[in-house]
């Protein structure tokens, strides 16, 4: 395996291995798929964008190992006329332009040579279902996610349908595109892969995990700014350190999202019956 970190093709990255086939093609691929590697496909305007931060820290690292494999698809080459034309204006009028689903689709079609498995297609929208750390679990367990990033004004419905698109946002607000939330929710998904936290428990225990957000966190120096550090910590107790930790829990998802909360009351509440 090259130890040369450095991706060389914008457009593939993680680590390639040689392997039997009868088909050779595979072999000589431009961009050969990693067999058990969970893989993100991203079709977008700006591939250039990627890896981005995703190449960084555990990502990144988790990425030269082949834990995973990211692959960008460039809207542009599918692109009608001279000009690689990929948008036009909107039917009925209107400001913007709107991504054509002829363009659209061939690209979706090039994304479909490597999907295997369980490989949710998945639009980046305001309009769509929020995405949260449930979402990051359940593409975790599949064999990876082509997400589509949108830009202007977003793509012909018509693309949509016909594909039975799924569509996620990222939040309440709008973007100039898809590209980052594309990468926070490759981010967030990937961490939750094996093999890339050195330590399992971190995913348990942080914030949204068991539907609270997370208890404050602290470290050396004991003392600093003549802010030290809860007693309860360094006692050595560990239960009560748990309940510490869990009281904290709570009452900062009481008071910071009282939507968590209610959720939260309402799962208790189930159990007890």
């Amino acid at each position: 395996m090259s130890t040369d970190t450095t991706p060389r093709d914008p457009k593939s990255h993680g680590r390639k291995s040689i392997r039997l086939s009868v088909t050779p093609s595979d072999l000589l691929s431009e961009e050969p798929v990693l067999a058990r590697a969970w893989l993100a496909q991203v079709i977008t305007l700006v591939p250039n964008a990627f890896p981005g931060t995703l190449g960084e820290s555990l990502t990144g690292k988790a990425l030269r190992d082949g834990v995973w494999q990211l692959k960008t698809i460039d809207l542009r080459p599918f692109g009608e006329g001279r000009h690689k034309n990929v948008d036009d204006t909107p039917a009925g009028g209107g400001a913007g332009m709107v991504l054509r689903p002829d363009v659209v689709g061939k690209a979706i079609q090039e994304a479909g040579r490597n999907a295997r498995g369980r490989m949710p297609l998945i639009y980046l929208s305001p309009r769509g279902q929020r995405f949260d750390q449930t979402m990051a679990r359940k593409l975790a367990a599949c064999d990876g996610v082509t997400l589509l990033c949108g830009r202007f004004e977003g793509v012909d419905q018509r693309v949509l349908d016909h594909y039975g698109i799924e569509e996620v946002s990222l939040g309440d607000f709008v973007m100039t595109g898809g590209e980052i939330a594309a990468q926070a929710m490759i981010d967030a998904t990937v961490r939750l892969l094996p093999g890339v936290l050195g330590n399992a428990a971190s995913t348990e225990e942080e914030s949204h995990s068991n539907g609270l957000l997370e208890h404050p966190q602290y470290t050396r120096p004991a003392d600093w700014e003549g802010h030290e550090i809860p007693a309860v910590l360094t006692s050595g107790h560990h239960g009560e350190i748990e309940k510490w930790r869990r009281a904290q829990s709570e009452a900062l998802t009481k008071e910071r999202r009282p939507d968590l909360w209610a959720a939260h009351e309402a799962r208790q509440a189930s159990k007890k019956d």
